[in-house]
């Protein structure tokens, strides 16, 4: 099993704090942060590695003025790919998003500038997405000729629906500000989406690390089943998460009253 200080990293980067926050970073500001095979591999082998090295939460960031702006057409140009080696690229792009949203660590996504075709792709598969006023989303796949292979039609189409998203791809119309938290791009539109990102994983990580993993892996098996079998399993992972020692001290607490009470935001 790889550890973090072992992971051979060149278009990424990671540090770790002491509170078992990860800061994960794409750094190709000079391409804008476009994806090329050998970040996608990256990708792999963090979010392979996080859930096994004690990670409590990652913060999903980028260098530059953008987070990204999806695949390196450049790279795909030069490299002139036959069918089945992008599809294989493209099942690449599935393993690193499918390792981000399965893997049970809290990811939250720190926006800003273009959060552009696989860069969207990649955004959605984080389970919390921030946006400053920077922010702009965009599928431009079809004024390129091109269609969607890390799993827009999947994530995407969760977050805004089939018919927004056809009509993305189509138009290349773009959504940013209030209008992008609207369709549910992101949850929250910030000043600064890095702050922002880093007191969200920071609340996240003060969570027992077993409620954290089933919120962020069981509740996308979850989506994907019957409603037969996701109430059948949803009761299986109940009982183990509500049941576990973790929980015991946080329930006495709320029944002796001494915890925070839930109320409505003020102001």
């Amino acid at each position: 099993m790889k550890r973090i200080e072992d992971l051979q990293l060149a278009h990424t980067t990671i540090a770790l704090d002491k509170d078992g926050i990860a800061t994960v970073s794409l750094n190709r500001a000079d391409k804008r942060n476009a994806l090329n095979a050998a970040t996608v591999e990256e990708l792999i082998d963090i979010f392979t590695t996080l859930p096994r090295a004690g990670v409590r939460a990652a913060v999903l960031r980028a260098e530059g003025p953008h987070f990204c702006a999806g695949l390196d057409l450049v790279e795909h140009h030069r490299e002139d790919r036959r069918p089945e080696d992008f599809m294989h690229l493209c099942l690449r792009w599935h393993e690193a998003f499918n390792k981000m949203e399965y893997g049970g660590v809290p990811v939250i996504a720190a926006l800003k500038g273009a959060v552009v075709g696989g860069g969207l792709e990649l955004a959605s598969a984080a389970h919390v997405r921030v946006a400053d006023a920077g922010t702009y989303f965009a599928l431009p796949e079809g004024q390129r000729g091109l269609f969607t292979g890390g799993g827009a039609t999947i994530r995407v189409a969760d977050l805004v629906g089939k018919a927004r998203m056809i009509d993305m791809m189509l138009t290349g119309r773009v959504y940013q500000g209030d209008e992008a938290i609207a369709v549910g791009l992101a949850q929250y539109l910030v000043e600064d989406s890095e702050a922002k990102a880093l007191e969200l994983a920071r609340t996240a990580a003060a969570n027992p690390p077993l409620s954290n993993f089933a919120i962020c892996s069981a509740i996308s098996h979850m989506q994907n089943m019957s409603a037969l079998d996701a109430a059948y399993a949803e009761s299986v992972v109940a009982g183990i998460v509500n049941t576990q020692p973790a929980s015991r001290g946080r329930l006495a607490a709320f029944a002796d009253k001494s915890a925070p009470r839930v109320r409505p935001n003020e102001g």
